[in-house]
């Protein structure tokens, strides 16, 4: 229930143009610290997952990999395996619901 929550909010995102797609884009805007939150796709390669997470990391900025390439994918629209949230707001949200995923609820 709650991962449908999320990737409903993450079409909406997409909707109000707060969201950056690809891996080039959102690894800058992780650079530039414009990127609130990331999603990295579960079955995202190797050297991606591992590049996208320490970056976050390092920039101190959340990460979640709990969504597979097609569901991140149908909820914006377009084939992608990471996703930046732009918005402040928006990522607060993210990270709340991630964190009651996390906790099992």
């Amino acid at each position: 229930m709650i991962k449908h929550q999320i990737l409903q909010l993450l079409g909406l995102v997409r909707r109000a143009n707060q969201l950056t797609t690809g891996e080039g884009l959102v690894l800058n805007q992780i650079r530039h610290q414009v990127a609130q939150f990331v999603f990295i796709a579960s079955d995202a390669g190797v050297s991606t997952k591992k590049k996208f997470t320490d970056k976050c990391t390092f920039y101190k900025i959340p990460s979640c990999d709990v969504f597979s390439r097609q569901e991140i994918s149908q909820a914006i629209g377009q084939a992608r395996s990471v996703v930046a949230i732009n918005n402040s707001g928006f990522a607060k949200k993210f990270q709340q619901l991630t964190k009651q995923i996390n906790e099992g609820e």
